[in-house]
Order: C-alpha cells, then sequence, then structure tokens
C-alpha cells in the first residue's frame, strides 16, 4: 500500500473515532452540589447549566402550593434553561419557551 492510502485509512479512522465520541447521547457532569447532571444533545458543553433547584425554590416560596409549583418549574427551567426573576410574573423575561409551554389541560405550566 502506498503511503497516502495509509494516511487516508488513517484520518478515516481518527474521523470515525472523533464521530463516535461527540454522538453520545447522554453525559453525566458533576454540578457544585456533586448531583449527576444529565445533558441529552450534540451541543451538551454549549449550553450554560443552571441550579433549577435552587432557582425554583426561591421562585415558588410564597405560592400558595409550592411542591407543585417547584416542581413545573423545574420542568420548565430544564427545558427552556430560564427562571425569571422574583416570586411572580415577568415570565416574558424567559423568552417563548416559557411562556407558551402549556399542561394536557391547555393551561400555562411554568410559574
Amino acid at each position: 500500500m502506498s503511503s497516502s492510502r495509509i494516511l487516508l485509512i488513517f484520518l478515516l479512522a481518527f474521523l470515525l473515532v472523533c464521530i463516535i465520541q461527540v454522538s453520545s447521547d447522554v453525559e453525566k457532569l458533576e454540578t457544585q452540589d456533586h448531583k449527576p447532571l444529565v445533558v441529552k444533545g450534540a451541543n451538551r458543553r454549549l449550553l450554560p447549566f443552571m441550579d433549577c433547584e435552587g432557582l425554583c425554590k426561591v421562585r415558588c416560596s410564597l405560592h400558595s402550593r409550592p411542591n407543585v409549583c417547584t416542581r413545573a418549574c423545574g420542568t420548565c427551567c430544564y427545558r427552556c434553561k430560564c427562571v425569571p426573576p422574583g416570586t411572580a410574573g415577568n415570565r416574558e423575561f424567559c423568552g417563548k419557551c416559557y411562556t407558551d409551554m402549556t399542561t394536557h389541560g391547555n393551561k400555562t405550566k411554568c410559574p
């Protein structure tokens, strides 16, 4: 075999290994609280990591049903990567993802 064919085979093998490594479905990362955070997708390293649990706890602290609020807020935070400031209102701060998410009963999901 010529040296150009060996080089081509080596480059193709290297490219294949890179593609397999990048296209992994799930990567577990350690957060500051030492809890594993599962992040899916090819752009997982480009997304900012948020403390959804802490932010939602503050957001729902004055809610009449804090457990229900915290659960819904957590879902919205993980999907939209945003929690509005304050304990109520300001939903527009997080954009269309946060304001347009609805429950199965077509009620707004995010607090």
